[in-house]
């Protein structure tokens, strides 16, 4: 398994040496600490440099305290674990989809549990991808596998794609509707589920609709731009995607 890399911030030096000393004493076979920052600016720095992937992040500290850090990243691609001496914060922590928090002063058994449960979530991440990889390439192989593989909140859901008929963005969710009326909420964001699905089939009206073009029924242009499909949903049809979404209709043949 690769190696396990972290960065450690918190504004207390000798917080900060604290938890090295405890990672390379008893744990350097399983982390490596990349580098130690003593704020939420630093610690931004160090996370855009060394991209790790566990930040253990200190709550209260001056000017920006712990939370703050989240905001300067789109997109997380490391494990938050928050580090606290006030036992007020580990529930809000844990609502703001930290990985874990720790209270200090830090102890072994603790630390231990944090990083048993990081590998064990690291491990079953790499399977899904696997996953995923091997059924979205199935279907796109021209082998007549014609079903999506939909990451939802418990695992995975085989879905034939011809029988969806649209989805909506939910902040980082989208929300699947099939033709037999179920709703299906998925994992990923519009942009990334737009990537999954055929784009001869599929077309992206507006920045929170994506629609398979099989169950369009009309196109109005009275009064404002929408779409209606098979089921009489009515949907808005962005300005700047009027023309390419006309150009699409009027050169796609339905099988």
């Amino acid at each position: 398994m690769n190696t396990t890399n972290c960065i450690i911030i918190d504004d207390e030096m000798n917080a900060r040496e604290a938890l090295k000393g405890l990672i390379e004493r008893y744990f350097s076979d399983k982390i490596t600490v990349l580098e130690l920052c003593k704020s939420v600016q630093e610690g931004v720095k160090a996370i855009n440099k060394h991209q790790p992937d566990i930040v253990f992040l200190d709550i209260e500290m001056p000017h920006d305290n712990g939370f703050e850090l989240l905001k300067y990243f789109k997109n997380i691609n490391f494990e938050v674990v928050f580090t606290t001496a006030h036992r007020k914060y580990a529930i809000e922590a844990i609502k703001l989809a930290a990985f874990d928090y720790l209270l200090k002063p830090i102890n072994i058994v603790e630390l231990q549990d944090v990083l048993n449960r990081f590998r064990l979530n690291r491990l079953k991440k790499q399977k899904d991808e696997r996953l995923q990889r091997l059924l979205t390439n199935l279907a796109g192989s021209g082998s007549g596998f014609s079903r999506i593989a939909l990451p939802t909140l418990t695992g995975y859901q085989l879905e034939n794609y011809h029988g969806i008929t649209h989805c909506v963005a939910e902040e980082n969710y989208s929300r699947i509707f099939t033709v037999d009326g179920r709703q299906i909420l998925v994992s990923k964001n519009l942009g990334l589920l737009q990537e999954l699905l055929p784009e001869k089939l599929f077309f992206r009206i507006h920045k929170s609709y994506l629609v398979n073009l099989n169950y369009v029924k009309t196109y109005s242009r009275y009064q404002r731009h929408f779409i209606t499909l098979e089921d009489g949903t009515e949907l808005d049809v962005a300005k700047r995607r009027i023309d390419d979404f006309v150009q699409a209709i009027s050169s796609y043949t339905k099988a």
